[in-house]
């Protein structure tokens, strides 16, 4: 954990020094009021000289004011400082997981993710603002303490030698038993995050379904285990820091106790005692302080080891070190004999896939639930590696090229659509930035949402929710259409994303993207046979493999899986029409 924090707080070196060198002077300044104490009482009260006590009292005074500014301008960096290390982690987190492919996210899981930056970070961050105010404070008051109180009396010192080790010995079995605690306790809290987003975006179905009850119920069992976690926590710093002021107190008695005799034998001056017994609290009262920070420790290293569990690892989807040439982006796509497997599992989910598309012409992909129709489109971005074969984009292996240079030729429009917080216009212009506002019409005429959009308050200005939920379905669809067509790219992929189109709206779309699209190669992922019926080449998978390639008359010919899809959803006679 040292390492990690150390590698963020390297570029704040400076402002650490002004920490520490204002901490030092404010641990100076309060060992030396007890000193001064001492001294109005041995030389001003005990002897009645006013003077000398006005006098070491303005001292005392002045060393006050300075303390107080010193203290207020240290807080300020090691807050600024802290506040900056949290800026600096959840931004390399953040960057680190845009770097991700889907196997990276999913093994994390999206929860897990939210947490790791936002609560871990946290706990970390707050652990490096309690450690530039209090824990460089603590030693420089603990050593100094010792120091000024074996200079007021070696022989009452020795009553250190009991206290700092009864201290040590309680906080060390605290936090022993602390630690593997705060593991557990954020991966609890990793799954309060999975239920309750799973509830807030499952909503909708839960109640159709009625199993409002049953959610409540995996919600409380879920913060039930967090919930006791989190008590056997409590409960053993409710015994800490009791037993830290026991020994506390009891150290005040025994230096109360033992000094009083010295006093009493004349082998010590009464405000000696007074400024020992000063320093003996300045020194548990240190001790104190670190271990309210040695509580935050277990946690914040939990916390740290987690995300530097992200930070570590390595995307198994990385841009080659000698990328190839950028190719002319004319739109070809090949898929030469390729097989996929997700990790772990035993078939692959597509095998010997070798498939061809072309400039101006529009494929289409259809087979039943599972065939693989799905993660094939997935395989032309390079969201997955394939296991075997090749992918090429205009002759060239995506494994060969850089990422952007993948991506920017591609138009893809997701199975979910999904839009972002903001408006109309920053969700389509998300497709090109620099889209002017005839440009931002021209994709929505294309894609069907003009009617609607024209409608809204503020048109393109309209506001949009995160997701997009304050629009419907059919909405989100065409929005997000009009944002992969208004980049123009050379490849357009359409993972089933005129499901949610009544068929009208779905034919005069198709219609107006065969003008839009006719120079661009065109994928198209759908279940509704009418929305690929008039593709130029159709791809019929079925257990992730090619059982047939042809146009919509020459596979109801010639393959049986086409047949008992077209047949299912239309007539004999509207089939061959």
């Amino acid at each position: 954990m040292i390492g990690f924090i150390w590698g963020f707080l390297r570029p704040y070196r400076r402002a650490l020094v002004v920490v520490v060198v204002l901490v030092a002077v404010q641990a100076m300044a309060n060992l030396y009021l007890p000193f001064l104490n001492a001294d109005i009482i041995n030389y001003g009260v005990v002897t009645g000289d006013i003077g000398y006590i006005l006098r070491t009292g303005g001292v005392m005074l002045a060393i006050t004011v300075v303390l107080a500014v010193v203290s207020v301008i240290a807080v300020y960096y090691s807050a600024r400082t802290a506040m900056r290390f949290g800026r600096d982690v959840r931004r390399r987190l953040f960057t680190t997981v845009e770097d991700f492919s889907l196997r990276e996210v999913n093994e994390f899981g999206a929860p897990s993710l939210i947490t790791r930056n936002t609560n871990d970070v946290q706990q970390v961050q707050m652990l490096v603002l309690m450690s530039l105010t209090m824990m460089i404070s603590a030693p420089l008051t603990a050593i100094g303490g010792v120091i000024m109180a074996l200079r007021t009396d070696v022989t009452l010192s020795a009553l250190l030698l009991v206290i700092v080790p009864v201290m040590a010995l309680v906080i060390g079995v605290m936090l022993r038993s602390a630690l593997p605690l705060f593991r557990v306790q954020q991966v609890k809290i990793d799954r309060i995050n999975a239920v309750l987003r799973e509830n807030l975006a499952g909503i909708r179905v839960i109640r159709a379904f009625v199993r409002t009850r049953s959610e409540e119920e995996r919600f409380t069992e879920a913060n039930a285990d967090l919930t006791d976690t989190a008590l056997r926590v409590t409960r053993l710093f409710a015994v800490l820091m009791p037993s830290l002021m026991l020994v506390f107190n009891l150290s005040s008695v025994a230096v109360i106790w033992f000094g009083a005799h010295l006093v009493s034998d004349g082998d010590m001056q009464i405000g000696d005692l007074t400024a020992f017994l000063a320093y003996i609290m300045q020194i548990l009262f240190s001790v104190m302080m670190a271990v309210m920070l040695m509580v935050m420790v277990p946690r914040a290293a939990a916390s740290a080891e987690r995300i530097q569990a992200v930070l570590d690892t390595q995307p198994q989807i990385t841009d080659p070190a000698d990328p190839a040439p950028r190719p002319p982006a004319r739109g070809t796509v090949e898929l030469r004999g390729v097989e996929f497997r997700y990790p772990g599992a035993e078939d692959p989910v597509l095998s010997e896939v070798s498939v061809t598309m072309s400039p101006g012409q529009t494929t289409a992909i259809v087979g039943s639930t599972g065939a693989g129709k799905t993660t094939l489109v997935n395989l032309l971005p390079r969201l997955y590696d394939v296991t075997g074969g090749q992918v090429l984009v205009d002759g060239v292996d995506v494994r060969d090229l850089r990422q952007e240079d993948l991506w920017s030729r591609m138009g893809i429009v997701p199975q979910k659509s999904f839009l972002f917080s903001g408006t109309v216009a920053s969700n389509v212009r998300f497709g090109k930035e620099d889209a002017t506002d005839a440009e931002v019409w021209q994709a929505l005429e294309t894609a069907q949402a003009r009617p609607f959009v024209s409608e809204l308050p503020d048109t393109i200005e309209s506001p949009i929710d995160q997701g997009g939920s304050n629009v419907s379905g059919g909405q989100r669809q065409r929005l997000s259409i009009a944002r992969a067509l208004v980049r123009k790219p050379a490849i357009y992929v359409f993972d089933d994303s005129f499901s949610a189109l009544d068929y009208a709206t779905d034919a005069r779309l198709r219609a107006a993207l065969a003008r839009e699209t006719a120079e661009a190669t065109v994928v198209i992922v759908a279940q509704r046979v009418s929305t690929i019926r008039d593709a130029d080449q159709i791809v019929v998978l079925d257990c992730g493999r090619v059982v047939g390639t042809g146009t919509h008359r020459e596979l109801l010919d010639t393959c049986e899986t086409y047949r008992q899809i077209v047949f299912s959803q239309m007539t004999e006679a509207e089939a061959a029409s």
